[in-house]
């Protein structure tokens, strides 16, 4: 993925007002994403170690904002997410997107071999049916298998959102 085809920086400002209001909405979902992340890593971590309307992690909150840009029928893989970062790696997007991916949409963050994600295969499905994301059919051989993502046409690399990134 080249840094031309890089997501913004939501932090950062652009002076586009398209740029404003997406940074603007970013900061109202992330009002959001606190509240609930902090209740579910709460849950998760044991009492008293995550209290709802506690900070999120810096590397956390722009996991998630990157999660929120990506449009409705497409995907980015774990991998994508790091590289765009410019940090951590598709384990360290797992983790993030398995704690605090609840309040973002989570199945638009992806393996990249186009599996759905396990556990979570027919709510995922239902989602990329209702947006109409690209999927492969399963195969005669795999009776009773999910589809896969076709991730050739679904996979999305951030164009026309490139400006204010870094």
């Amino acid at each position: 993925m080249s840094q031309e085809s890089r997501l913004p920086d939501t932090t950062a400002g652009t002076g586009s007002e398209g740029a404003g209001q997406a940074r603007a909405d970013a900061a109202g979902a992330g009002e959001a994403r606190a509240d609930a992340a902090g209740r579910a890593h709460a849950g998760a971590a044991g009492a008293g170690e995550a209290r709802a309307g506690d900070a999120l992690p810096p590397y956390v909150e722009r996991v998630l904002e990157v999660a929120e840009l990506i449009p409705p029928g497409r995907v980015m893989t774990y991998g994508d997410v790091a590289e765009w970062l410019g940090e951590g790696g598709p384990r360290q997007v797992g983790r993030v997107m398995s704690l605090y991916g609840g309040a973002v949409p989570w199945w638009r963050v992806v393996r990249a071999d186009g599996v759905l994600l396990p556990g979570h295969e027919l709510r995922a499905l239902a989602h990329y049916r209702a947006e109409g994301t690209p999927l492969k059919a399963a195969s005669r051989a795999a009776e009773g298998h999910l589809p896969r993502l076709d991730m050739r046409r679904a996979r999305w690399d951030g164009g026309g959102h490139t400006e204010g990134h870094t």
